[in-house]
């Protein structure tokens, strides 16, 4: 009898839920409800200890709707479905629910009956929600092509009600432009149409999230090739002309993935050499390497197939002038000046000679007024000085050039000449007891000898200086002085007079200071008695003719 009562009352009920489903807003919460698989849930009310006579829990998972389980004085009676799973509290008419599964999501609804015979019904959405596994990021190709491919990657996922945000680094990535994201229920797509080696610079992130769980990827990489870029070209020296054998090389620069492969050309003609570095000493194994020629890099791209050529640059290699020899007349030979001439030629062992320059003690040949005198040869390679001056004495130099080195020899010329310009310096006249020194030079290569005479009658005095250290009387007289050169064989002589005096007899008199004091003094006199003159005139009345 009390189950069938029990019976009719719960079909009862159903029938009454179904009318009056939405008059009762207050008995349960806002849903949806979440849970996660295999987890506890309990249904709450919003009620306070209410009197009833039934509280009758029911499902519908949308198919059907299945009685869950009826508290009333009697006890909790549970449906087979979910028994051992399913309680209600007696306080407040809650439903607990254990060991879930996916078909426990849908639609679970309360009638509660008063003593009244008053009922009221609510429902609220349960979703048990499979946690969230296996988030996996996958594309539809290996390596992409800057401009040329799109890349869809898809981001897959287990779980229930999954969302999906995609992250470049920790940059969330916005759809627009080239970029588009697609989802369903368990992946989504990001499409990059026209890929650019920025887009996927950093690691891409997937994030698969419901409202009780998120997984994140593990980061993932797809290379985009692109490039060459535009070939930066540099040369460590930019000149016509490239010293043979120093450090210089030219350098080939691009961005390119993967790295381009650098080959060189040299008038368009490959080289065996490849890389960004091209060494001087690669060059100089080339034919035409001491030629003015054209250089030019290429850039290669095995993946995009794109080629790109660089600017060109021009020079030629060549040798320094080394080896610099001057030659000119044999050590030992006696030049005479007005008598001898010169000749000088100059030849370098290595390098290309574009010019020669001779010069005297730092100063070029021919020099003003020489041009008779001095011949150069129309391609610089001899001198001749004819004939030879004293003036020539001195370090003639050969300087040789190219466009990448100077180099010069020099030769210590010696031309012999003089005695000249024979002189004595020294007194004219002495007093007795006093000292006499006279001197002699003269101009002459080699350093002329020298000898003296007094009054025509040769001393024994070969130095050029004379000395007496206290005249007497019989030392007036002529001092001749005799300059030899012992190379031109030449002599030329000087004479000098001395004449020895009494003492006292070369006595002066005032000196030059004070006969200036005297004349000053006679100025100053004057000049006072011409103002006493002038004053006086004006104190002297004049009388009128009238």
């Amino acid at each position: 009898m009390t189950t069938t009562l029990t019976t009719t009352i719960v079909a009862l009920l159903l029938v009454l839920s179904e009318w009056q489903r939405l008059e009762a807003r207050d008995i349960l919460p806002p849903g949806p409800m979440d849970a996660v698989v295999g987890k506890n849930v309990t249904l709450r009310t919003l009620l306070q200890s209410p009197k009833y006579l039934f509280i009758i829990w029911n499902f519908n998972d949308g198919r059907e709707q299945i009685h869950v389980a009826t508290l009333g004085a009697q006890g909790l009676k549970v449906n087979v479905p979910f028994q051992g799973r399913a309680s209600v509290d007696a306080k407040s008419g809650a439903l607990s629910l254990s060991a879930l599964t996916t078909a426990d999501s849908g639609d679970f609804s309360v009638n509660i009956l008063s003593e009244e015979g008053d009922t009221e019904t609510a429902e609220i959405q349960l979703r048990v929600l499979e946690p969230v596994s296996g988030v996996k990021l996958t594309a539809n190709m290996a390596e992409a092509l800057e401009h040329n491919s799109t890349v869809v990657l898809t981001c897959n996922a287990k779980g229930s009600f999954l969302n999906f945000t995609w992250l470049n680094g920790s940059v969330p990535v916005v759809p627009g432009g080239r970029l588009a994201i697609q989802q369903d229920e368990a992946s989504s797509r990001l499409t990059i149409v026209d890929v650019l080696r920025t887009d996927l610079t950093r690691p891409i992130y997937c994030n698969a999230t419901n409202k009780l769980e998120t997984e994140k990827s593990a980061p993932f990489s797809l290379p985009v090739h692109y490039g060459p870029d535009e070939v930066t070209f540099t040369a460590s020296q930019e000149s016509e002309f490239v010293r043979a054998g120093s450090n210089f090389n030219l350098t080939c620069a691009v961005r390119s993935s993967p790295p381009a492969t650098i080959t060189w050309y040299q008038n368009q003609t490959l080289m065996e050499d490849t890389g960004p570095v091209l060494p001087l000493q690669a060059v100089e194994r080339l034919p035409l390497w001491q030629q003015m020629s054209h250089y030019t890099c290429q850039a290669a791209n095995a993946k995009t197939q794109r080629v790109v050529t660089s600017r060109s640059v021009s020079f030629a290699v060549m040798k320094p002038v080394s080896g610099v020899q001057m030659s000119g007349p044999a050590q030992g030979t006696v030049l005479l000046a007005s008598n001898s001439s010169a000749n000088f030629s100059c030849r370098a062992a290595e390098g290309p000679v574009s010019s020669r320059l001779w010069l005297k003690d730092g100063k070029q040949l021919p020099a003003t007024g020489d041009e008779g005198r001095v011949m150069v040869a129309p391609d610089g390679t001899w001198i001749s000085l004819a004939p030879l001056l004293k003036g020539d004495n001195g370090r003639i130099v050969c300087r040789l050039s190219n466009a990448v080195s100077t180099e010069e020899a020099a030769y210590q010329l010696l031309v012999n000449f003089g005695p000249e310009a024979v002189t004595v310096s020294g007194q004219s006249a002495v007093e007795v007891g006093d000292a006499i020194q006279l001197s002699c030079s003269a101009d002459s290569v080699p350093a002329a000898n020298f000898t003296w005479k007094f009054n025509a009658t040769l001393t024994e005095i070969k130095t050029a200086t004379y000395a007496i250290n206290q005249a007497v009387y019989k030392n007036t007289g002529t001092y001749t002085c005799q300059a030899h050169n012992v190379v031109t064989g030449k002599s030329a002589t000087f004479v000098h007079h001395l004449s020895v005096k009494e003492e006292g007899a070369l006595d002066e008199g005032l000196s030059d200071g004070a006969i200036a004091g005297i004349i000053i003094a006679i100025l100053a006199a004057l000049g006072v008695a011409i103002g006493l003159v002038l004053y006086c005139r004006q104190k002297v009345p004049v009388e009128s003719p009238y």
